[in-house]
């Protein structure tokens, strides 16, 4: 099994406490941030960073579905970590100031992978893939908070 990643970033028009806590507001904003992939939407406990469990399930191809159960964590200042219950799959997202009213977001998802010739096409395609969904997460996270 070899290690998966996929990385994106974006740089939003506000400041990087409004876009975390944006982010972290996963009884409110955060469901609305979600692309057509994400289904099934649920906080089962807590609902605000740290210490939050929440339920969806992810449609990566039409073939795919992800059933996540993320446990929800806040290592450091401006870093978000997403650890699913059912996988091994973590996802970290890092806010960090980017000059006057400005933020860069980071989003990384990490899992291992399948092995043999599946592992091959799903560490070429995958994260491409999941690039795209995330990319359009940001895109609304951007709307949202540059509102």
């Amino acid at each position: 099994m070899a290690q998966v990643e996929a990385t994106t970033e974006r740089i939003i028009a506000a400041d990087a406490e409004r876009v975390f806590d944006t982010l972290a507001d996963y009884s409110g904003a955060r469901a609305r941030l979600l692309p057509e992939q994400f289904s099934e939407y649920e906080v089962r406990e807590g609902g605000d960073g740290e210490g939050t469990l929440v339920h969806w399930k992810l449609q990566a191809t039409s073939k795919r579905v992800r059933d996540c159960l993320l446990e929800v964590s806040e290592p450091s200042d401006g870093e978000l970590v997403e650890k699913d219950r059912n996988s091994s799959m973590v996802t970290t997202w890092r806010v960090s100031p980017a000059g006057e009213g400005r933020s860069r977001v980071v989003v990384t998802t990490t899992w291992k992978g399948a092995g043999g010739i599946g592992g091959f096409f799903e560490k070429t395609f995958a994260p491409k893939g999941l690039t795209r969904i995330y990319d359009a997460e940001l895109a609304k996270l951007a709307a949202e908070v540059e509102k």
